[in-house]
C-alpha cells in the first residue's frame, strides 16, 4: 500500500488551498483598516519604537561589515581593470540596488518577525485574543493591523540606515584604509546613482519586503497552535517562509525593474 493515497493527496492540496484562501482574506482585511489604524497613529508609533529602534543596532552594526566587506572586495575587482576609482559607485550600487533592501528584510525577519509571531502567538496560547473577542473588541483591528502598518514603515527606514551605514563603510575601507582618492569615491557614486531608478527601486524592494515579512509574522502567529511547542513551530515557520518568500520577490522585481 502506497504512502500517499488520492483521499489524503486530495486533502492535503485542499487544506493548503484554505489556508491561501485564511491569508489572502486576512491580508485583506488588513489592507482596509489602513485608515482606521491611522486615525489611532499612536498604537502605530509604539510598534515603529518596538520593531524599528530595537533593530537599530543590529541593521547599523550589519550594514557596516558588510560595508567592510563590499569595499575590500571591490578594490581588489576593480584594480584588475584599472578603476579603482569607481569603487563608491560599486558600493553604492550594491547597497541601494541589492544588498541594502535584501539583507535588511533578513535580518527584519529573524529580530522583528520572530518577536511579533510570538507575541501574537503566546497572546493566542493565553487566550487574550479570544477575551477581547468577548468584550467585542476586534484582535485583528486592534492587535494586528497597528503591528502591520508599522511594520510596513518600519522597513524601508531600516533599509536606508543599513545603505548608508554600509556607504560609510566602504568609504572608510576604500579611502581611509586601502587610499582611493576621496574626490573620486563620491564624485564616481554621484554621477552614476540614479535618484529615481536605483534608489526609487530599493525603496520599492523594502516597501514590498516589509509587506511581506511583516504579514507573514503576523498570519503565523495568528494561526498558530494555542500551545508552546506551536508556537515555537510558528516562529520558526515566521523565519523560513519570509526568508524564502524574500529571496524569491527579489528575484522577480529585479527582473521586472531592470529589465525594462
Amino acid at each position: 500500500m502506497s504512502a500517499w493515497s488520492p483521499s489524503d493527496l486530495g486533502f492535503a492540496v485542499r487544506r493548503k488551498l484554505a489556508d491561501l484562501g485564511l491569508g489572502a482574506r486576512l491580508f485583506l482585511r488588513l489592507v482596509s483598516l489602513a485608515g482606521p489604524s491611522f486615525r489611532r497613529f499612536g498604537l502605530i508609533r509604539d510598534q515603529i519604537h518596538f520593531l524599528g529602534n530595537y533593530s537599530l543596532v543590529i541593521i547599523a552594526v550589519s550594514g557596516l561589515f558588510v560595508g567592510f566587506v563590499l569595499g575590500l572586495q571591490g578594490y581588489y575587482t576593480l584594480q584588475r581593470y584599472g578603476s579603482s576609482e569607481a569603487l563608491g559607485l560599486l558600493v553604492a550600487l550594491g547597497l541601494v540596488r541589492e544588498l541594502g533592501p535584501v539583507v535588511t528584510a533578513l535580518l527584519f525577519a529573524g529580530r522583528a518577525g520572530t518577536s511579533l509571531t510570538a507575541e501574537i502567538g503566546l497572546m493566542k496560547a493565553g487566550e487574550q485574543l479570544s477575551a477581547m473577542e468577548m468584550m467585542a473588541v476586534d484582535p485583528v483591528r486592534r492587535i494586528l493591523a497597528p503591528r502591520f502598518w508599522a511594520g510596513v514603515i518600519t522597513m524601508p527606514l531600516l533599509a536606508a540606515v543599513f545603505s548608508a551605514v554600509g556607504i560609510l563603510g566602504g568609504w572608510a575601507v576604500g579611502v581611509l584604509l586601502i587610499g582611493v582618492d576621496p574626490g573620486a569615491f563620491w564624485s564616481q557614486m554621484q554621477g552614476g546613482v540614479d535618484v529615481w531608478k536605483d534608489v526609487g527601486n530599493g525603496v520599492v524592494k523594502s516597501f514590498v519586503f516589509g509587506v511581506t515579512v511583516t504579514f507573514i509574522a503576523l498570519l503565523q502567529g495568528f494561526e498558530a497552535q494555542a500551545t508552546p511547542e506551536g508556537v515555537s513551530r510558528a516562529t520558526t515557520r515566521t523565519v523560513v517562509v519570509a526568508s524564502l518568500s524574500v529571496l524569491g520577490l527579489d528575484f522577480i522585481l529585479t527582473a521586472m525593474m531592470f529589465s525594462i
